[in-house]
């Protein structure tokens, strides 16, 4: 035993041994805060495999450092290293605790920002067990202060450091390939920093952040207030005035923004297995009170989700690249529907049963100016309640119905549902329809969940109806984005009855449903070509509030007049006549494609090129550029981020003061009580 003892002290006592321990230590310190520390929703096999190896690659490259110096400076570099990125680790576990999210480098700039988002006190976050991240520097310093480990003076081969540069770059090259492998546009979409954190380690994220900070700074550092003519000119030309039968039809009620997660425009009275797949929402969509439109079309990008809840509630385009939630979310200045509502006097909040940091919404909803912001954190947890990105939305609709009945009226909710996404997975004891049987199963589905879905929504609304909220609420519905990709042309051309799916189709099949819903409202089914860019401009509209002076790219929905050509983020459009999609030309009509243009057409479809390339470049400029704060609307104020804050604690404190000093809210209207005593659910998991 004893020369075992010492063979392993003499090991330690080599660079390569103290270098190799060094590194094992700091391995084992990063998992064991990765899954004590953090909520990074690992999920399968490869997630809990490239999270286990991912601290590797990094730590070997930035303790490599120290190979390239000898005798005493080597070790005492590695273990200022070691301290340093300890150190980090140590401050991100303070600011996930209280945030559930990390830290960035535009957060530490805005260091009033940092502060107000750990809180009053970092000891009243603090833990003991916080501590042991830094077990490996002292055990270092033990180990060498006892002469346990002895320093290493003999000279240390350059080759060999080079080496271990060399070997780290390889296997994070590894890593990012099995990670893209496993998530396509990890990089690129970046939906939520937990996924960079899992996939490829704390110290990655962090180069990762730096290097997107540094680029965003560089653009806005070049803009300046001239840049904004262009968009005002553009605006100022293009603008059309609002349908004035409709203006201020909806002034003072409640607004509801539901969120049909992936749901498409041909569900809509779409039957299968005997029974309509979407029973409620086919029944607004038909009601004389509801306005739907049965040309509207998502246009999202990358962003996905993201892009849609950008351009509904900004009228601004989602970014060519990455998400604009993500990457200009934190810092940028908006305008947006929340901000301009609550300066009407409205209470706005937005409901989600996910974590807070998925697509940067605990930090864009503050720049956008929402009140609330009620995440998973709000929510009760049980057996079987969450599938896939949050809870299952017969227990998130519930749920977010008490939260509902605090909001001092009127209101402005947004609810957004996650059941009906990709890959539409939903348990035996919550499924009410067959699966298709097209033979593909990220399509067959489909069904199963846009019906749970649409019975969620359908709960919803009948206590909506019992509590009275129905008759002073406008009540919007929109599908964000398409649920079935292009990809499945053969499954899709089934589904549809179709011999088969062509791009032209693809384009078309971009459509999803957007219906306002409100007693009294004349309404119908309307044909005009539009998209989410337009819903902003519709709905302030409505409700009444002046918009001639905003900086939005779309129009109303029932004005006369209107451009009806509709966006792509890649820069195809639909249009009433053309459709364009890659290089070709299509009559919108006929689906005909147009291989030879008379000279009347090319002329056509070059301004409807254009128009669309002019539309999306200048968007992108306002979001790239930050120039919102460089123009401000008449009467608009920017948000104060700094008086905003969605934690728990804070958030029921604000509606109980909000709730004393305004008797509005549902619950004040029944006499202090709550209303949840109607809502009925037929949710298993609650039984």
């Amino acid at each position: 035993m004893k020369q075992v003892s010492q063979k392993i002290q003499a090991g330690l006592s080599t660079r390569w041994g103290f270098f190799l321990f060094a590194v094992g230590l700091f391995w084992l310190k990063t998992i064991y805060a990765y899954q004590t520390k953090f909520n990074l929703g690992v999920k399968g096999g490869m997630q809990a495999f490239l999270m286990t190896i991912n601290p590797i690659p990094t730590t070997l490259l930035l303790f490599g450092i120290a190979l390239f110096m000898n005798g005493r400076k080597s070790y005492i570099t590695l273990i200022v290293v070691d301290l340093i990125t300890s150190a980090w680790l140590f401050a991100n576990i303070l600011y996930y605790r209280e945030f559930s999210d990390f830290l960035t480098f535009t957060l530490m700039k805005g260091s009033s920002s940092v502060s107000n988002n750990l809180g009053k006190s970092i000891a009243g976050i603090i833990e003991y067990s916080d501590f042991l991240v830094f077990a490996d520097v002292v055990i270092l310093i033990i180990l060498l202060a006892t002469k346990l480990i002895k320093i290493d003076r003999s000279i240390f081969m350059k080759r060999n450091a080079f080496a271990i540069t060399g070997l780290s770059v390889v296997l994070f090259g590894a890593n990012l390939g099995m990670a893209e492998a496993d998530r396509s546009g990890l990089l690129t979409r970046t939906f939520d920093n937990n996924y960079i954190v899992k996939y490829l380690g704390m110290n990655a994220y962090t180069v990762y952040d730096g290097v997107k900070t540094t680029k965003n700074n560089a653009i806005k550092a070049n803009a300046d207030s001239s840049s904004m003519s262009s968009v005002l000119k553009y605006l100022k030309e293009n603008r059309v005035s609002p349908n004035v039968e409709y203006t201020g039809v909806a002034k003072g009620k409640n607004v509801f923004v539901i969120h049909l997660e992936s749901f498409q425009q041909f569900l809509i009275d779409y039957k299968w297995d005997g029974q309509e797949v979407t029973p409620n929402i086919n029944k607004l969509y038909h009601e004389s009170d509801t306005l739907s439109f049965d040309n509207f079309f998502n246009q999202v990008g990358q962003g996905k989700t993201a892009d849609a809840e950008l351009m509904l509630e900004n009228s601004l385009f989602g970014l060519q690249e990455g998400a604009a939630m993500v990457t200009q979310g934190t810092t940028n200045t908006f305008q947006a529907a929340p901000a301009i509502l609550d300066q009407q006097g409205y209470t706005t909040a937005s409901f989600h049963g996910d974590v807070p940091s998925f697509w940067n919404r605990d930090n864009t909803y503050k720049s956008w100016g929402y009140d609330y912001f009620f995440s998973s954190q709000y929510f009760k947890e049980g057996k079987g309640y969450n599938v896939g990105y949050g809870l299952k939305d017969k227990i998130f609709m519930q749920d977010s119905a008490q939260y509902v009945e605090q909001l001092p009226q009127p209101f402005y909710a947004k609810l957004i549902t996650v059941t009906n996404h990709y890959p539409y997975l939903l348990d035996k004891q919550n499924q009410s329809i067959a699966k298709t049987d097209t033979g593909d199963d990220t399509v067959d589905g489909y069904v199963q969940t846009a019906k749970y879905l649409d019975q969620a929504l359908g709960e919803f609304m009948t206590w909506m109806e019992k509590t009275g909220l129905d008759k002073n609420s406008m009540v919007v519905l929109y599908g964000d984005h398409y649920g079935i990709s292009g990809n499945h042309k053969k499954a899709v051309a089934k589904l549809l009855g179709q011999d088969k799916f062509t791009d032209f189709d693809n384009a078309q099949f971009q459509r999803v449903p957007f219906m306002i819903h409100m007693p009294g409202l004349k309404g119908g089914v309307n044909h005009t070509y539009g998209g989410e860019i337009d819903v902003l401009p519709t709905l302030l509209n409505l409700l009444g509030v002046k918009n001639d002076d905003t900086i939005q790219f779309g129009s109303d929905l029932l004005a006369a007049n209107r451009n009806q050509t509709v966006a792509f983020r890649n820069g195809d459009f639909v249009a009433p006549d053309y459709t364009k999609v890659g290089s070709t030309y299509y009559d919108t009509k006929t689906g005909k494609a147009l291989t030879k243009l008379t000279t009347k057409q090319k002329q056509r479809v070059l301004v409807l090129s254009e128009h669309v390339t002019e539309e999306l470049s200048l968007s992108d400029k306002v979001i790239s550029g930050d120039l919102l704060r460089f123009y401000t609307p008449v009467g608009f104020e920017d948000p104060d981020k700094s008086q905003i804050s969605y934690k728990v604690t804070d958030a029921k404190a604000q509606l109980k003061a909000a709730n004393k000093k305004s008797k509005t809210s549902v619950i004040q209207q029944n006499g202090g009580k709550s209303t949840m005593n109607l809502y009925q659910t037929d949710a298993p998991e609650l039984k």
